[in-house]
């Protein structure tokens, strides 16, 4: 196997993740699994492909018709280098490439179309159109948002990001982290210093209770490999004083077939802190990403247009000799590599198990013949007091709290089945659902059963700034942050019914994002409500401190409509009074505030006949253009007096306005009424509370 072979069955052996053998977590430990027959394809079934590819192009046509030439001179006895038919084809021969050369060719080829898709473990799509420039997938839309792992599951490996603990004959350890750094670097690339995990050299191991605890904090070192750090960690935690006994067994030898002298400490160490490192992407659809992208890259980097008025038939053919060859063998690892990606898929969205149930009672609905056995549970005794201060040392304490609330986890099954059989419908008791999981595998596995049927979603994701950043290897932070949030959106969107409402609470850091991926998820954007969250604003270095969040909200259909804000006891002392049609005041209907004076809205200064009886009318008029007033069609009755929204002051006569127009309040004549008072008169007209208002988009109270 010669040297460009090599390095694209080494490149092939990293992205199958050959190199983590010793991982037996998540995904590493199904390719663990599949090892043997990886090496298989790689060593065996590839390399014989690659020759059969090789002998399907063909050798050089050229040198079979130069070998026959020489052959057929020859025969005849005569000197082959003399037969100009030889001669000129030795000259056509001298300008094609020979066939290592092709080789060495397609092999660069298929190193550096892999290598440029993949990264750290994962397929990134880094389309060159030419130097430092890449092509995205664009479909004519008006507004794009192209984030680099849009086609892509992102899988969070850091369940023990803070503790991780393990037994070894009995005896228990700690890898306890006891600070963390995540306010710098996480820009992409461009930082110089990356975050490790260390071992905390002040106090680095410490016995408590019998149990090990072993201490790191997670920061800024720089380039330094975390293997390196391991290492470190290793030499002061055997090193330290005291311990003995913990550290004959943290010695246990744990070979691999990489690692011989691999620790048990090591086996674990490396586990804690690639759980934390090698968080990952499962691609949608590996086998079309690649396939689209192996014809761009032949199309951009092997057919030269450029040249080809130049190059002759020879060239030609041999450059689609070569480009058949490269893709033959490109097609084949593009297969593998899709089978098991395929089947890391199919894992990730297998509907996960319910490992245990529980149910939360209140007393109030379980029979009391059960209580005797209920006041005999300690833990249920102690939980009671630690939740709520309730000390329960009787039956009759028991009766006497019908609303404390039974958690069956502290009860055997026997006890539980006994007890949830007493319910007829226990579907229509339940008013509530708590689950404990990861989100994705949640919204998963809630699909069929609550599909359509949610009125309302509230998420609060963590905002992605420095204080809750997604820690991303790839250090795409925003990308993965975005990728995260999407599928889960998308999952969410169907448990909704056709008028449900989502809320997503979100900061500056990525409500752009979010509102773009909401708006292309759900059908209808309702509003953003802007809420003073931090009066005194966050501390930030060098911008402005926040002092706000957001509220997005969206609908799954048109018909979505936000519902009203509450009525509360302060607006009902508004709108004392209550008619057929809902609660009202009375106010003036001379209108005061913005806008009010006869020049400001001349149109709303007319006159207003009243009767002695109080009823108004309201004349038939003509709008005098060029006067700026009504000339009234007919008069008053003898027992009718004209009204206009005049008020009388000290300093004169005020010319105001009416609060409605004079072609509505005609058909509205209940809303109205007439006062006397030391023979003026003044109309009075009902303000309604709305009920129907909507919120507004500026929240600064605390409710």
């Amino acid at each position: 196997m010669h040297s460009k072979q090599q390095k694209l069955i080494d490149i092939l052996k990293e992205m199958f993740q050959l190199d983590q053998s010793d991982l037996d977590f998540g995904i590493y430990r199904i390719m663990n699994a599949k090892a043997d027959e990886i090496r298989a394809f790689l060593e065996k079934d590839l390399v014989t492909s690659i020759k059969e590819a090789f002998s399907a192009s063909g050798s050089n046509p050229l040198q079979a018709e130069l070998d026959e030439a020489i052959a057929s001179a020859r025969s005849l006895g005569v000197d082959p280098e003399t037969i100009p038919k030889v001669q000129e084809l030795r000259a056509k021969l001298a300008g094609t490439s020979d066939t290592t050369a092709l080789e060495n060719d397609v092999y660069s080829h298929l190193a550096t179309f892999f290598s440029r898709y993949y990264k750290d473990g994962d397929f990134v799509s880094l389309r060159r159109y030419k130097k430092d420039t890449y092509a995205i997938p664009y479909e004519g839309e008006e507004v794009k948002l192209h984030w680099a792992n849009s086609d892509q599951y992102y899988i969070k490996t850091s369940e023990y990001f803070k503790d991780y603990t393990f037994k070894v004959s009995e005896k228990t350890v700690h890898f306890k982290l006891i600070d963390a750094d995540t306010e710098a670097n996480n820009n992409k690339a461009s930082t110089d210093k990356e975050r490790r995990f260390v071992i905390y050299e002040e106090k680095p191991v410490e016995e408590i209770d019998g149990e090990l605890y072993i201490y790191f904090e997670y920061k800024a070192v720089g380039k330094e490999k975390q293997e390196k750090l391991n290492e470190k960690a290793l030499e002061v935690v055997m090193g330290a004083e005291g311990y003995e006994e913990f550290k004959s067994l943290l010695a246990t030898p744990a070979p691999t077939e990489k690692n011989k002298k691999r620790t048990l400490l090591e086996k674990h160490l490396k586990s804690y802190t690639s759980r934390n490192s090698f968080d990952y992407f499962i691609h949608k659809d590996l086998g079309g990403f690649l396939n689209r992208e192996l014809d761009f890259y032949i199309k951009n980097e092997m057919l030269y247009l450029d040249d080809i008025e130049d190059a002759t038939t020879i060239k030609i053919e041999e450059s689609l000799s070569k480009i058949k060859t490269f893709k033959s063998i490109a097609k084949k690892i593009i297969a593998f590599l899709t089978q098991l990606e395929e089947f890391q898929k199919s894992l990730w969205l297998k509907k996960k198990f319910i490992i245990e149930t529980n149910y939360c009672i209140t007393l109030d609905k379980i029979d009391e013949k059960y209580y005797e056995e209920i006041l005999a549970n300690d833990a249920q005794l102690g939980e009671w007091v630690s939740l709520f201060d309730v000390k329960i040392e009787s039956l009759d304490d028991l009766k006497a709290e019908p609303y404390l609330v039974l958690d069956t986890k502290f009860f055997d099954e026997d006890f539980k089945n006994k007890l949830l059989a007493e319910f007829d419908d226990l579907d229509e008791e339940i008013d509530g659902v708590l689950i404990n999981s990861d989100n994705f595998g949640a919204l998963n596995f809630l699909q069929e059963r609550y599909r359509g049927q949610i009125d309302s979603t509230y998420i609060d994701p963590p905002y992605n700034t420095d204080a809750s950043a997604i820690l991303y290897k790839n250090n795409y932070k925003n990308s993965s942050w975005i990728s995260l949030m999407f599928d889960r959106l998308l999952l969410s969107k169907s448990l909704l019914k056709t008028q449900g409402i989502l809320c997503a609470a979100i900061d500056d850091e990525e409500v752009s994002e979010l509102r773009y991926i909401l708006s292309e998820i759900f059908d209808k954007e309702i509003g953003i409500a802007t809420i003073r969250s931090n009066p005194a604003g966050r501390k930030t270095k060098g911008k402005f401190a926040p002092a706000h969040e957001y509220a997005l909200f969206y609908g799954n259909s048109n018909d979505a409509v936000p519902s009203s804000l509450s009525i509360t006891e302060k607006r009902l002392a508004r709108y004392p009074k209550v008619d057929d049609k809902g609660n009202y005041a009375w106010a003036n209907f001379i209108r005061s505030g913005n806008n009010d004076r006869r020049e400001d809205r001349p149109k709303l200064f007319y006159p207003i006949f009243v009767s002695l009886e109080n009823k108004i009318r309201i004349p038939k008029m003509q709008w005098n253009t060029n006067a700026g007033k009504y000339d009234l069609l007919e008069q008053p009755n003898i027992d009718e007096s004209i009204v206009y929204p005049i008020l009388e002051k000290d300093s004169g006569a005020i010319e105001k306005n009416w609060q409605r127009g004079h072609e509505r309040v005609p058909n509205e004549l209940e809303e109205y009424r007439v006062r006397r008072n030391n023979g003026k008169i003044s109309i009075d007209f009902k303000t309604r509370m709305d009920e129907n208002s909507l919120p507004i988009t500026w929240w600064d109270k605390k409710e």
